[in-house]
């Protein structure tokens, strides 16, 4: 039996080894890729979501001396310290109660006991020591009987043929025939929309005070609310339309029954808010997909800044001048970094950390110049942020045909190249923000809501919700108390005409100084 000779030729195993060798290499880096993707997913899930960066990692790229020095500045002066006394940890109590109900609790001396123990002579009063505290008093329900006296005339009734009955007048109510009250439903949306109670919850809440109202006729009585607030709800949209810059953004609800979908489709709640100019305007907009074509729809007619974090989807809102994000942009240098080793993370000095350095002096400009008018601000970002910028640009541009394909580096460095002419649209008005962080801080709410009650039953739901979260966080950015609003609007929407709606807007002069919030204070 003969053996076939299988032995090859030097070339042969070169070129198998130099394939060998490349199918290593591109293992290597699937690896590489395949570890930075476990990384984020675990850092997202179980790491902190700050992106702040440490004071000291930021001196990298600017020259921390040469930013931070002023020849005229004196030296401080030396003293000698005689004594040292302890800091106190902790200082007293700042809150001001002075903004609440006062009531007072008068603790005195029986009269018989108003003498001198030494002489047995009267006593005089010398003053008073006051203890302040905060009373709780639980939300109490009461049934409020509404009568209204009929009179009629007995001249009438025994010499005319007819009779007249006159009632006293009553102001319309939102809810007729209901035992909901404005005050009522107003708290029922205040517990979902505001501190995220879902109607189960709250059903259970009312029984344990004696009242037993389902969900169903909860729910009912929230869509019936939204319904009179509609017209406010238009309202704010027509005057968001107007203004010169809206700032976009969108999030995923589940809504169970819709028609043609499945209970498992996601539709979308998109929050639109204005910018620096006139008073604060959210709204929300829900819509069944995240489709460009439903911003569109949203912003007709809208002509200005439209600032995003970069969704190809709002490239169909036509007329506008499109607006990127520098947050957004910073992200992706900020989980290239969280992926890295932690010895090189802390050391510094990587394509990662470089592109961080750009992004924070950026937003270091911007801190500076947050309290000036628009034009300085304006001003001030061509002298400062405009070379920093074009260093930049050029810096990217040099990296990317270096940088690894699919990395987290190449993402951050590809994302800010492919949106350079949005990111930098910020520079030619000063009352744009070099983010979006006030359209994401607006959609919060709605976000920690959905954990609570996690989805929407139908559409009329989810556009209940639109409406209800609308008025609410528009009603929190112009300081008034939301639950309080809601009620009023309540009282006064069913007993007034269209022409007078604008003296119920969030910002009207013409809303009692009892809808407004108090100052916040911190313990």
């Amino acid at each position: 039996m003969t053996t076939q000779n299988s032995a090859k030729t030097p070339e042969e195993l070169q070129g198998a080894n130099a394939a060998l060798g490349r199918k290593v290499a591109a293992l290597e880096i699937e690896v590489r890729l395949l570890r930075e993707m476990l990384a984020l997913a675990r850092l997202d899930r179980f790491g902190p979501k700050s992106e702040k960066t440490p004071h000291e990692q930021q001196a990298g790229l600017f020259n921390e001396v040469e930013a931070t020095a002023d020849v005229n500045v004196p030296e401080p002066e030396t003293q000698t310290v005689t004594s040292y006394a302890r800091r106190k940890t902790r200082g007293p109590c700042t809150i001001d109660l002075n903004t609440l109900p006062q009531e007072e609790i008068v603790h005195d001396l029986p009269e018989e006991e108003q003498v001198c123990p030494a002489c047995a002579r009267a006593l005089h009063g010398m003053g008073e020591v006051v203890r302040r505290e905060i009373k709780i008093i639980p939300a109490r329900m009461v049934v409020v009987n509404h009568v209204r006296k009929k009179y009629t005339c007995r001249h009438c009734q025994d010499n005319a043929l007819r009779t007249p009955v006159l009632t006293a007048p009553m102001p319309s109510p939102a809810f007729p025939g209901s035992m909901a009250s404005a005050s009522c439903v107003a708290f029922i949306i205040g517990q979902k929309f505001l501190d995220a109670m879902p109607l189960y919850r709250q059903e259970k809440q009312w029984a344990r005070n004696g009242v037993l109202i389902s969900r169903q006729t909860m729910a009912n009585w929230v869509i019936k609310g939204a319904d009179w607030l509609l017209p406010i709800y238009e309202k704010l949209h027509r005057h968001l339309l107007l203004c010169a810059i809206v700032k976009a953004d969108e999030t995923c609800v589940q809504v169970l029954h819709e028609d043609g979908r499945r209970a498992q489709a996601q539709s979308y709640m998109w929050v639109f808010r204005n910018g620096r100019d006139g008073p604060a305007i959210v709204f929300y907009c829900y819509r069944p997909t995240r489709a460009g074509e439903n911003a569109a729809q949203c912003l007709a007619g809208f002509k200005g800044f439209l600032q995003t974090d970069g969704y190809a989807g709002y490239n169909l809102v036509a007329g506008v001048r499109h607006v990127g994000c520098w947050a957004h942009a910073r992200r992706k240098f900020d989980e290239a970094i969280s992926v890295l080793p932690a010895a090189e993370r802390r050391k510094g000095g990587t394509l990662a950390h470089v592109g961080m350095d750009y992004c924070n002096e950026l937003f270091r400009v911007e801190r500076d110049l947050n309290d000036h008018t628009p034009e300085e601000r304006f001003a001030g970002r061509l002298e400062r942020s405009k070379p920093v910028l074009d260093e930049f640009r050029a810096w990217l541009t040099e990296q990317k045909p270096q940088v690894l394909h699919q990395s987290l580096v190449a993402k951050a460095i590809t994302y800010a190249l492919n949106q350079w002419d949005k990111l930098v649209a910020f520079l030619e008005d000063g009352r744009l923000d070099i983010d979006n962080n006030s359209s994401e801080r607006a959609i919060k709410p709605f976000v920690i809501g959905r954990k609570n009650w996690m989805f929407a039953n139908t559409p009329t739901g989810a556009d209940a919700s639109a409406v209800l979260y609308s008025i609410i966080e528009t009603a929190k950015e112009n300081g008034l108390r939301p639950t309080a609003y809601i009620e009023y609007l309540f009282e006064r929407l069913p007993n007034v005409t269209t022409s007078a709606l604008d003296d119920l807007l969030p910002w009207s002069p013409s809303l009692p100084a009892s809808l407004r919030s108090p100052e916040r204070h911190s313990v």
